[in-house]
């Protein structure tokens, strides 16, 4: 990996999973690191795989995601300790198997699965144009199928109809809620927003990305594998990439100078790949920030 030495990334979801991987490479290259965690503690492990040198390169804040208060706390707390960002992984993310709101009344997964990169990205504008960033979106090509079992048929894409939508907490509603369906929503909508503010960031030479790092055994793949298969998910387990083979592609598209000025992609693993027409909208993606930014200013 190109040396990091004096870099400062923010790393999402950095306690388990594919972002601990993703935030120790960045941390053993040179980088200052920072994550949010909702329990502090669970950065010992964090700092332990690391390594002893390294781990004086971790900063961890305390704040939930799903918050939108816990969003905007943490971005003024990265800002006032960081006047340039040089790496931004949005990876926090999950499933649920249950409709449920946040503490703002956003259903969940819009609300950790997009508002929170959408929140960090936009939060964090000033110090990311400083730094010349390179914002990477973990996302999920369940956005181009949400067919749990793919068997037969052709591939039935996300959908994103924001017509007489007046705010966020109208989207994915209780009745007719379909978990998957809803996640792969978050993953499009973070997409869509990402090709938008990619535009935006472009002058400053801010990149921005998004990427399917592959099927990868993660805890929110115990969510998704379909119910019938579920006797079965240990098999299925070990036929994934690893959380550290997932992570190689995040950390190519944030550090590799083969990408430099590269921007407003989508990439399945280390392969450009395409996203459902609606995320290439501009009228979608308008109205789409228009709400996003209202969800924190309004």
């Amino acid at each position: 990996m190109t040396d990091l030495t004096g870099k400062v990334a923010v790393v999402t979801g950095a306690t388990g999973g594919m972002g601990r991987i993703i935030a120790a490479d960045l941390a053993r290259a040179g980088a200052h690191v920072l994550t949010v965690a909702r329990d502090p503690a669970r950065a010992d492990a964090l700092r332990a795989l690391i390594g002893e040198q390294a781990a004086s390169r971790l900063e961890v804040i305390t704040g939930d995601l799903s918050r939108r208060a816990d969003v905007v706390t943490a971005a003024k707390s990265i800002s006032d300790r960081h006047d340039r960002i040089h790496i931004l992984v949005n990876n926090a993310g999950a499933h649920y198997s249950e409709h449920g709101v946040s503490a703002d009344g956003v259903e969940r997964h819009i609300a950790l699965d997009y508002l929170a990169a959408y929140g960090l990205t936009t939060l964090l504008d000033e110090p990311l144009r400083r730094g010349r960033a390179r914002v990477v979106n973990v996302a999920s090509d369940t956005l181009n199928d949400t067919r749990q079992l793919k068997l037969a048929g052709r591939p039935r894409p996300a959908t994103l109809d924001l017509t007489g939508v007046d705010e966020l907490a109208d989207l994915n509603p209780a009745k007719g809620f379909v978990p998957f369906e809803a996640y792969a929503r978050a993953k499009l909508m973070t997409v869509t927003a990402g090709y938008a503010l990619a535009r935006g960031l472009a002058a400053d030479g801010v990149t921005v990305n998004a990427l399917h790092p592959g099927i990868v055994a993660t805890d929110i793949i115990d969510d998704l594998v379909p119910t019938v298969l579920r006797p079965m998910r240990g098999l299925i387990r070990r036929g994934m990439l690893t959380p550290a083979e997932g992570a190689e592609s995040a950390i190519r598209i944030a550090t590799d100078p083969a990408l430099a000025g590269v921007t407003g992609r989508y990439f399945c693993r280390d392969t450009e790949s395409s996203t459902p027409p609606v995320s290439h909208d501009p009228a979608t993606q308008r109205k789409l920030l228009a709400l996003s930014q209202n969800h924190f200013t309004g």
